[in-house]
């Protein structure tokens, strides 16, 4: 029997808020923790790149949030500044339809304007720095806040804000709920997670390891010397819009100049841009009038566009949990999509062990490759209840 939305104790204008957007079953990651968070418990979601996630918290602080409520009532933590606009693009509606004013936060725009347009929101959506300066300038109180959620928690230890997220929370009352959103619950996360929430209850909703349903898979031997050539191929014969990972901020710079001297339109994306070059790379992405994104990891954080059709790593992940985020940008919200990572010579012996953890050995080969034995990978379990989907196997090309 399907879960719904009612099911789950979504109220019945959000439900219809909800159809307006053209969402109408919950996704697997809404099924497995909305009830729980509804209910005002702690949670655990352990969680890879997966559609649905934003409203999976979303919608319990849309439910548990009244117009008449101090402000703000709920924070969300997250990394960068492209997922922060994101995520409050996702509540917009819902949180219209219950009342409630919605607030963003993040560096490269005037902290000034900020503060004034943040002063009345119910929920705000920020990113660790510039939230502590405007708390710090008293901009911002955050002695009201009874829901706490991490976004993409372990990539905010990543970038390095555990600084500023425990100088944040300390501001916050400890009788709140808290949920934790992450990708893995190793090492520092796990004891960050332990610390930040009471009794919470763990849902995992796919393991570092899994990939994604509709996605196919490719790995493409190519000469160091003619990558740029491969590529320019693959954008001739593929998709609509082609999000391309590069591993450094020069890397994109140059990658997208040589892809114009070839006639490919395309755009960098990447931290050492400013906002306002950053929100124009993405309209024209978006519009379509750039067909190619070439993005650094952290910068394509909160990318959630669904007619992402490729996702190109020109160069490869540095480890399985990357290479699930990258080609996680692509077959979204029941689309299909391509995921193709370009292999070098020296490249290889990496990538195919990659490959077979991922049971991705079939798709490596198809190209002449050949991969190692799946290596055993350890993983860590956490304290809790614990529920959650398995993976059904992979499709591969």
């Amino acid at each position: 029997m399907t879960t719904t939305f009612t099911d789950l104790g979504v109220s019945a204008r959000v439900i219809e808020a909800l159809r307006k957007l053209g969402v109408s079953d919950p996704f697997a990651i809404q099924s497995l923790v909305i009830e729980d968070a509804i209910a005002g418990r702690d949670l655990l979601a352990l969680s890879a790149t997966v559609p649905g996630k934003t409203l999976a918290f979303a919608l319990p602080i849309v439910e548990r949030i009244r117009p008449q409520d101090p402000t703000p009532s709920a924070l969300v933590l997250v990394p960068t500044r492209e997922l922060a606009q994101q995520v409050a693009d996702d509540f917009a509606e819902i949180a219209k339809a219950a009342g409630l004013r919605v607030g963003v936060a993040y560096g490269g725009v005037s902290m000034q304007q900020q503060a004034r347009g943040n002063a009345k929101a119910h929920v705000l959506i920020a990113t660790p720095g510039r939230l502590q300066d405007l708390a710090e300038r008293g901009s911002v109180r955050l002695d009201r806040v009874r829901i706490l959620v991490l976004d993409e928690a372990d990539r905010m230890l990543d970038m390095g804000f555990q600084p500023q997220v425990d100088r944040l929370v300390r501001r916050i009352p400890k009788d709140r709920q808290t949920m934790f959103f992450s990708a893995t619950l190793d090492g520092a996360v796990g004891r960050l997670a332990r610390a930040y929430t009471h009794d919470a209850v763990l849902h995992e909703v796919e393991s570092a390891h899994e990939t994604v349903d509709g996605l196919d898979h490719r790995f493409v031997q190519v000469e160091s010397r003619s990558k740029v050539e491969a590529l320019v191929e693959l954008l001739e014969h593929d998709g609509e819009l082609t999000l391309v990972f590069v591993r450094t901020k020069r890397g994109a710079d140059r990658l997208v100049h040589k892809l114009k001297q070839k006639g490919v339109v395309a755009e960098a994306l990447h931290g050492d841009m400013p906002q306002r070059a950053r929100q124009r790379a993405l309209e024209r992405f978006e519009s379509g009038k750039a067909r190619v994104l070439v993005a650094t990891d952290v910068a394509a954080r909160g990318l959630d566009l669904e007619r992402i059709s490729h996702v190109v790593n020109y160069d490869p992940p540095q480890d399985d949990k990357g290479y699930v985020h990258r080609v996680g940008r692509t077959a979204r919200a029941g689309r299909t999509g391509t995921g193709i990572t370009l292999v070098t010579a020296d490249q290889q012996g990496d990538v195919g062990r990659m490959a077979a953890r991922l049971e991705l050995n079939e798709a490596f080969e198809e190209d002449g490759m050949k991969v190692a034995p799946p290596q055993v990978v350890f993983s860590a379990s956490a304290s809790g209840r614990r529920s959650g989907l398995r993976a059904r196997r992979r499709r591969v090309l």
